[in-house]
């Protein structure tokens, strides 16, 4: 972007990078500025493959979104959803089972300006400014109440939001307090920077991350990771490389996935206790 453009919220800085502009840059978007191109461009001298991690995330989420629409899920609340972009939850969803409803959310008012543009009167369809930090205020929204019955099951996507999350803010706890406020037979779709494969270049990766960008990231353990899914049921192929997760076509798998540096997997919270 050149300057500042005028749907710009006034109180947003644009001289300090943003995870969802950097993210946006990586994915080939141009919904970004100077400041996020810079950390981006540094982290992909330190791993040229940072833009293939970037896009194999996405493509990560599509597959779990279609996974989930073909497994009966007809909502979905996107928390931490970033900039749109080509494929979105929306798109997806609605596409695999027309009518699905689709709330996200993000706490970034550049996000939430280019979410409400593009949706405009998009039906059943919202973008709400909520931060993970308060999970019980997310669920207790007015606006995700009236898109998202609770009582019924929810696709719940973290998708590389829960490693901005600092070990101080007891991300474990979030994520149960949302899985506890969802309907039996709920999902979970969780991807997350992994400090697991290659340690030495994600640790240079963080420090150049967090030296610059608004939002610390916090790359963890498979254990740590693993965590998350407390309550629920990991369906195949388990937590893994973010290739690895149900590829469209056995080509799509790389010799050696733990190159990608970021772990998912997809979980289903029991219908009852036992299943």
């Amino acid at each position: 972007m050149a300057g500042e453009p005028g749907w710009l919220p006034p109180e947003e800085h644009t001289k300090r990078a943003n995870p969802a502009r950097v993210y946006d840059y990586l994915l080939g978007g141009t919904d970004n500025f100077l400041a996020d191109q810079d950390v981006a461009r540094a982290l992909i001298a330190l791993e040229p493959r940072s833009r293939a991690i970037a896009q194999a995330n996405r493509a990560f989420l599509g597959r779990a979104v279609r996974f989930l629409a073909g497994a009966g899920i007809r909502q979905f609340l996107d928390i931490g959803s970033g900039i749109p972009t080509q494929g979105n939850v929306h798109e997806i969803a609605q596409q695999a089972s027309p009518g699905a409803r689709v709330v996200y959310a993000d706490t970034d008012p550049i996000v939430i300006a280019h979410s409400k543009a593009l949706l405009g009167g998009a039906q059943d369809t919202v973008i709400v400014e909520a931060d993970l930090r308060e999970p019980g205020e997310v669920l207790a929204r007015e606006d995700v109440g009236q898109v998202i019955d609770f009582s019924r099951p929810v696709g719940l996507l973290l998708v590389s939001v829960v490693h901005f999350l600092a070990d101080s803010d007891d991300p474990w706890r979030i994520v149960a307090t949302i899985r506890d406020g969802l309907a039996p037979g709920s999902y979970l779709v969780l991807s997350h920077g992994t400090s697991e494969g290659r340690p030495a270049v994600i640790k240079a990766a963080e420090n150049v991350y967090n030296a610059n960008v608004s939002t610390s990231a916090h790359a963890r353990s498979r254990a740590e990771i693993l965590r998350f899914f407390d309550g629920f049921s990991l369906v195949d192929p388990g937590l893994v490389y973010i290739p690895e997760w149900r590829p469209d076509a056995p080509g799509d798998r790389p010799a050696d996935p733990s190159q990608y540096g970021n772990m998912a997997g997809v979980a289903r919270k029991a219908l009852k206790h036992g299943d």
